[in-house]
Formats: C-alpha cells, sequence, structure tokens
C-alpha cells in the first residue's frame, strides 16, 4: 500500500474518502467556504472529514434533536453540519476556547443562514459548562471535539445536561492507535483512555467506539447513549 508523500497516509484509504465524500458528503458553498476562510485565517486543519460530518448530521436527524451541545467549535464546519439537521425552532450552543476560532466560525455559520439557531460561547468549555447547565439546558445530543485531556470531565457535564434517550459522541478516540500503548503517556492518550474508561462503566451509558481510517488518517469516535 502507498503513502501520500505529504501525510504519510495510506494513499488508498484518502482516496476511498474522497470518493465517498464526493458521492455521499458533498461539498456545498457554504461547506467549502467554511474550510477555505478557516484555514486563511490559520485555524489548525483539525475539523472533521465531510463524511464524518455527514454522519454526525445523519445521527442528530435520526435522533430527532431538537437541542444540541458541540464541546469544540473551531472554524464551525461540524456546526454547520449539527445545525442542518435542526427544525426550524432547534437550538445548538457550541463552546469555542478561543476568541479568534470563534470569529471566524461565527461568520462561517451565518453565510450558511445558521446563525438564528446556533450560538457560539466562547471561553474554557469547564468554565462555560457549569454555567450552561444553571440553564437547565437538556440537550438530545453532545458532540465532544476539544482538548482530549479533559474528555472525561466533559462526559461528566454531559451527563448532567442530557436525559434518558439522548447521544453522546466524543471525536477522536483512537489517536492513531497510541491508546493501546502502555508506554504512551501524552495526556491527549490519558484523556482519551480515562474517557472510554468512564463510558464503559458508567451505569448510565451504553457505548461503543469505531475505528476510522480516512483522509484523517487512523482515529475514531465513540457513540454512547444515555439509558437511565
Amino acid at each position: 500500500m502507498t503513502t501520500h508523500p505529504h501525510t504519510g497516509r495510506p494513499e488508498s484509504a484518502a482516496a476511498v474518502d474522497a470518493y465517498l465524500a464526493g458521492l455521499l458528503a458533498p461539498a456545498d458553498e457554504a461547506l467549502a467556504a467554511a474550510l477555505a476562510d478557516s484555514e486563511a485565517a490559520g485555524l489548525p486543519g483539525i475539523n472533521v472529514s465531510a463524511t464524518n460530518g455527514k454522519l454526525l448530521h445523519l445521527i442528530a436527524r435520526v435522533q430527532g434533536a431538537r437541542r444540541i451541545l458541540e464541546i469544540g467549535t473551531l472554524g464551525g464546519y461540524s456546526t454547520i453540519w449539527l445545525a442542518r439537521a435542526l427544525p426550524a425552532d432547534g437550538t445548538l450552543i457550541t463552546l469555542e476556547y478561543s476568541a479568534r476560532h470563534a470569529e471566524v466560525a461565527r461568520a462561517n455559520i451565518a453565510r450558511a443562514g445558521l446563525e438564528k439557531v446556533v450560538e457560539v460561547r466562547v471561553g474554557a468549555a469547564l468554565d462555560s459548562l457549569p454555567r450552561l447547565a444553571e440553564e437547565s439546558a437538556d440537550f438530545d445530543l453532545v458532540f465532544i471535539d476539544a482538548d482530549k485531556v479533559n474528555n472525561p470531565h466533559y462526559l461528566e457535564w454531559a451527563l448532567r445536561m442530557t436525559h434518558p434517550g439522548s447521544v453522546i459522541v466524543v471525536d477522536n478516540v483512537v489517536r492513531g492507535g497510541r491508546v493501546t500503548n502502555p508506554d504512551a503517556t501524552e495526556d491527549d492518550v490519558v484523556g482519551t483512555r480515562a474517557a472510554l474508561q468512564f463510558l464503559a462503566d458508567h451505569p448510565r451509558l451504553d457505548a461503543t467506539a469505531i475505528q476510522t481510517v480516512g483522509s484523517k488518517g487512523h482515529d475514531g469516535f465513540a457513540l454512547a447513549y444515555v439509558s437511565s
């Protein structure tokens, strides 16, 4: 199997990802502009892939989500995918640490015509979440895609703000396979392992995790159902 000369990723996986995205998750003007403007603004290229964005969109639709919480906005690309699944009176609250990232995201969200259903809140998520919980927020879907070391804490807050039947998605839980390496002690791996253990142990959650390979390399996501 050949690899890409710059990314080192398998060429076949990237090609298949592009093929599937072209067929099933083609970029429209708003999505393409969101990626282009995020890149132009110097944001890191760690947004979800097109196929993963479409998966989030479909999960939200299958869920019948009316209220969505996103932890980690970046440039708003995944936010757009999720918000497009909402009904006209739906709400998506997305939390972003960086004021600069939030500025770019708000422009991208407005271009997509979603500013009336999306609210971007700026600041450390662990500061924003307690305030959000005080508003008695009751979310049908939570998407966690922020600093991995805090994923266990994000899951704890997500449980406080969901209800039986809600769904929680945690992105990037494979870390290129490093989660299985006993010698890997980086913060992102430690946080990811703790999050997966949380999902495994918590009596209110029924969860699984799936490996993925494609334009974003070898990673994966966890999906949890709030059972009680």
